[in-house]
């Protein structure tokens, strides 16, 4: 058992290693998205069932897998054109989607009924590694069936007898990980969209979240900020939030700055905004009339790359049509539904 720790800096010579162990049928523990994963090639026998005798888990009980991208997983899963939409509107992200698969992968992986767990989490090293490998991989928890997901090398490695230690062919080591809850699952092989499993994303339809804390409104503002991080190389992305006092948008920008390493955001309460680098937080909760908005010099912040947060988007009516034109905008409506849970609706 080899250990390798992962760094920015060594990111890809440690897919490269990966990538050798896996392909002698390793079995790698490895960091994603959500909690530490055991990760074998999905298409060998002898590595799917070293995994399954590390995990104790029946024959039978299916085990998800990661892909590249949606490419690669129309390969080994059947995809209608309702499910693609679905699909690119939740992925890369904490998700498992469920569908009918096309037997590519070893049936030991598959449920009863010929279905796949599939997954493109949001997270670089696995992102790179499958990429690299060209093929699926598993992506399933680093511990024992029936036994809690690990987010630290150490606490999985004081679990495990000695027995199980020995079929570990590498560990890669990302120290502490977040404590996210394991991914969302989502059947889509019904004529409905059918959630399974809640994870840290929770919501009714792609557009419509739920959120019962601050942390889980911070994790929501940061998966949305990810989902559509992409269109800034092309135009600025402006978010306009619109939501009563209290229910929550300070925390939800907070989760998005989050998403760029950003930590000290703080409300604008008595200046317009606040600058991060290319992040702009605006609250406009103060503007009272139109003029107000020309010497912000919003014209200027309007440019690729850069990303504009608005608080009180009710307020922006009167310069929506610049916005519109120049930027990228993503309504975020954010609503009370009691003491603790919030609904948020995004729309673009």
């Amino acid at each position: 058992m080899d250990t390798i720790t992962l760094t920015e800096k060594n990111r890809d010579e440690v897919v490269a290693r990966t990538v050798d162990v896996l392909k002698w049928d390793g079995l790698v523990i490895a960091p994603s998205d959500t909690v530490y994963a055991l990760i074998v090639k999905a298409a060998s026998v002898n590595a799917v069932i070293k995994l399954l005798k590390f995990k104790n888990r029946p024959v039978g009980k299916p085990v998800s897998v990661f892909v590249a991208d949606l490419k690669m997983m129309e390969e080994n899963a059947e995809l209608n054109a309702n499910q693609s939409k679905i699909i690119r509107e939740l992925l890369p992200g904490p998700f498992t989607i469920i569908l009918k698969s096309k037997h590519k992968v070893l049936p030991l992986l598959e449920s009863e009924k010929g279905t796949l767990g599939v997954r493109i989490p949001g997270y670089s090293f696995i992102n790179k590694l499958v990429m690299a490998f060209a093929d699926p991989l598993t992506a399933t928890s680093a511990n024992i069936s029936s036994r809690p997901p690990h987010y630290r090398i150490s606490t999985l490695l004081n679990e495990l007898p000695g027995s199980k230690k020995k079929l570990i062919d590498l560990i890669v080591d990302a120290g502490q990980l977040p404590h996210n809850k394991p991914s969302t699952v989502v059947d889509l092989t019904g004529s409905d969209l059918k959630i399974v499993r809640q994870g840290d994303i929770p919501f009714i339809d792609t557009k419509t979240y739920m959120s019962e804390s601050a942390s889980q409104t911070k994790k929501i503002g940061r998966f949305i900020l990810e989902k559509y991080r992409e269109l800034s190389a092309q135009k600025p992305l402006v978010f306009i939030l619109e939501g009563e006092l209290g229910v929550g948008k300070t925390v939800f920008i907070k989760g998005m700055g989050e998403a760029m390493g950003i930590d000290n955001i703080i409300s604008p309460s008595y200046v317009i905004y606040y600058e991060y680098g290319n992040f702009y937080h605006f609250d406009l909760y103060n503007m009272q009339e139109y003029g107000e908005f020309g010497p912000l010099g919003i014209d200027k912040l309007l440019k690729p790359g850069n990303i504009l947060t608005f608080e009180w988007g009710e307020k922006s009516g009167d310069i929506i049509g610049k916005l519109k034109e120049k930027g990228e905008v993503i309504y975020i409506k954010m609503k009370y539904i009691n003491e603790k849970e919030r609904e948020i609706i995004v729309n673009n």
